[in-house]
């Protein structure tokens, strides 16, 4: 029998928790969270538009990925 999970969000709540992970669940958490998306993207687009070999590509790209995902989960959490 599968169980189906509901996502509860406190009142004021601009993130709920899923899975390891938080999503958003207000306007105030997609305007945060679309941004943070397009800067993921625009790393890896910048990082990977040369002809870097694949390990000094990753040098440079571990710490943008790493502190926006700090930046994000911590903003996540104080929000949720």
């Amino acid at each position: 029998m599968k169980h189906k999970h509901h996502l509860k969000a406190k009142k004021g709540a601009w993130f709920v928790p899923l899975r390891g992970s938080y999503i958003p669940v207000s306007w105030q958490g997609w305007f945060l969270y679309v941004p943070f998306l397009l800067y993921i993207i625009l790393v890896f687009l910048l990082v990977f538009q040369d002809s870097r070999p694949i390990t000094s590509q990753l040098v440079i790209l571990v710490p943008y990925l790493v502190s926006g995902l700090i930046v994000m989960t911590w903003v996540a959490k104080q929000k949720s």
